[in-house]
C-alpha cells in the first residue's frame, strides 16, 4: 500500500523560505512520477511542480525561479525547496504519485496523495 507524508509545512513571512519533504513507501514500481500540488480555501487544487525518474522536472509559471523540486532515491523522499514566498503561496501543499508524468501537472493524473501540510505566508 503506497504511503505518502508530507512535512515542513509552517508559518513564514514573505521573502522567506521553506522546505517541504514527502516520504514515500509500499510502492514497488521501478519508476514513477511524484508531483506537488497545494490547494487554497475556496480554490481548485493546482499543480506546483512534479520530477520523473528520469531527473525531468515541471513547474507551474507562477512557482518558476522560486522553487526547486527534487529527490533523494535512496531516502524514497521528495522535496520542494521554496523561496521567496509570497502570500499568494499560502496553501494546503500535497505530495502526490503517479505511474508516469504528463505535461500539464493535472491532477487526474495522479493516483496516490499524501495528507497534506499546510504552509502560510504572511506579508
Amino acid at each position: 500500500q503506497v504511503q505518502l507524508v508530507e512535512s515542513g509545512g509552517g508559518s513564514v513571512q514573505a521573502g522567506g523560505s521553506l522546505r517541504l519533504s514527502c516520504a514515500a513507501s509500499g510502492y514497488t514500481y521501478r519508476s514513477v512520477c511524484m508531483g506537488w500540488f497545494r490547494q487554497a480555501p475556496g480554490k481548485e487544487r493546482e499543480g506546483v511542480a512534479s520530477i520523473d525518474s528520469t531527473g525531468r522536472t515541471r513547474y507551474a509559471d507562477s512557482v518558476k525561479g522560486r522553487f526547486t523540486i527534487s529527490k533523494d532515491s535512496a531516502k524514497n523522499t521528495l522535496y520542494l525547496q521554496m523561496n521567496s514566498l509570497k502570500s499568494e503561496d499560502t496553501a494546503m501543499y500535497y505530495c502526490a504519485m503517479a505511474r508516469l508524468c504528463f505535461p500539464g501537472l493535472r491532477s487526474a493524473d495522479f493516483g496516490y496523495w499524501g495528507q497534506g501540510t499546510q504552509v502560510t505566508v504572511s506579508s
